[in-house]
């Protein structure tokens, strides 16, 4: 998507489940200058953080080449893993810090790996406030739980 230098895709991403676990959906919107793409999907059975972990791979897996990166996230579970906790999984052989297995460890894995070559800013978002292009994508998601 980002053939010029200095250019961002900036992404955003939602995910969830009614109830949670249950059935579930995800959506991410990529936008990059004028250009602008919706992806979404869904899982008859699954929880709010694997959906929310699915939308940032499903956003990153569709970039064709490394990019700069913008990623709004209302999953403070996406943006602190993969900021903060992520390095010491690694380290500790994907165990947390209590010495159990990561929860979603292979989606965790599947998100390193996509990020990995992209330079990636996690930007917070509040859920439910108001930010246009948060509330679309936790539209098109929970559209995409519904079809499913």
């Amino acid at each position: 998507m980002a053939e010029e230098e200095g250019q961002v895709v900036e992404i955003w991403t939602d995910g969830g489940c009614k109830p949670n676990p249950g059935p579930g959906g995800w959506a991410a919107v990529l936008r990059f200058g004028a250009h602008e793409r919706e992806l979404s999907g869904h899982h008859p059975a699954t929880t709010n953080n694997r959906m929310e972990l699915t939308a940032a791979c499903e956003a990153l897996e569709a970039l064709k080449r490394p990019c700069r990166v913008i990623i709004h996230t209302d999953s403070e579970y996406v943006r602190n893993g993969m900021e903060r906790w992520i390095k010491g999984w690694v380290r500790n052989n994907w165990r947390n810090a209590a010495k159990d297995p990561v929860a979603n460890m292979e989606i965790w894995q599947r998100l390193l790996a996509a990020a990995k070559p992209h330079q990636i800013e996690w930007r917070w978002v509040k859920g439910h406030s108001g930010d246009e292009m948060n509330e679309r994508v936790d539209q098109m998601a929970t559209a995409a739980r519904q079809r499913g």
